[in-house]
């Protein structure tokens, strides 16, 4: 009995190795201080905290992780590699796991994530920065939630929280590091 426990807890090293050669992270190196998790601002809406995700990479647990909506919630503010005493870069350790996951064609924990994900990524692409207004309506409309908030715009408008006409701020900066990115990703690959 006691033999299967063990081997049950033994760790998916090609799991390990797999994340850690595409994020260029060193998670063995994390000894579970609990400074990304008390820190991160999203970690009391998460179902898995951004210490135990590291310890479930260490563990080779690739399906709770994936199949967390931990993954999508993460908002990538950087506050955990920061807090980090190893200085590993735990969002981007995170961000892989959102690509392995859209990689192999899983669904996420939490209804319309996905969805609201790709929405924000392609309003940065596009314009450098979050354009709230195009954001909103691009959410709505892929999750068919169209009138979700509308009583909200005219307020949001009339006091400026909200511009009809987007910022293009560092639109082509960001088009050349997302160029820069995957011609690197192809080097690699």
């Amino acid at each position: 009995m006691s033999q299967q426990i063990a081997i049950s807890l033994k760790p998916d090293n090609q799991f390990l190795s797999f994340v850690q050669s595409h994020t260029g992270e060193s998670i063995t190196a994390c000894y579970q201080c609990g400074k990304c998790s008390a820190g991160c601002p999203t970690a009391y809406t998460m179902d898995i905290t951004p210490r135990r995700i590291m310890r479930g990479i260490q563990l080779g647990l690739k399906d709770e992780l994936l199949d967390s909506s931990a993954i999508w919630l993460c908002v990538s503010c950087q506050t955990c590699s920061l807090r980090c005493p190893r200085e590993i870069d735990i969002a981007k350790v995170i961000e892989s796991l959102r690509q392995l996951s859209i990689s192999e064609g899983r669904r996420p924990a939490q209804k319309d994530i996905a969805i609201l994900y790709s929405a924000f990524m392609q309003q940065v692409r596009f314009f450098g920065r979050i354009y709230e207004a195009g954001f909103g309506l691009m959410y709505n409309l892929r999750s068919l939630h169209i009138f979700n908030n509308m009583l909200r715009l005219p307020s949001l408008f009339s006091r400026g929280k909200l511009k009809l006409k987007p910022v293009r701020k560092g639109a082509s900066e960001v088009k050349q590091i997302a160029a820069r990115v995957k011609e690197l990703e192809r080097k690699k690959g």
